[in-house]
């Protein structure tokens, strides 16, 4: 929990890697806190344009995280999921 609170702390610092790299790794530990991708969300959906399509990978397994585990939460990235599907898709079959 600390680490989260910390990250939250800090979002402003975070560059687009650093954000990618936060949320994909709290959803592959199955981070417990809808709140915490929602803030996160937020500062991805209004800086999706700097994001790599590596990045944007990483971030629609995030999506698809947070809207399999809380269906009935207005996740802000659910509003891009396919731009970042494509970009996933791209990824993978680089």
């Amino acid at each position: 929990e600390a680490i989260a609170a910390e990250a939250l702390l800090r979002i402003n610092e975070f560059n687009s890697q650093n954000i990618a790299n936060t949320v994909w790794a709290f959803a592959c530990v199955g981070w417990d806190s809808h709140k915490f991708f929602i803030t996160f969300g937020t500062a991805i959906a209004e800086l999706l344009a700097n994001f790599t399509d590596t990045q944007k990978s990483q971030l629609y397994i995030v999506a698809s995280y947070v809207q399999l585990t809380w269906p009935h939460v207005d996740f802000p990235l659910s509003r891009h999921l396919e731009s970042l599907r494509s970009a996933y898709v791209r990824q993978e079959s680089a």
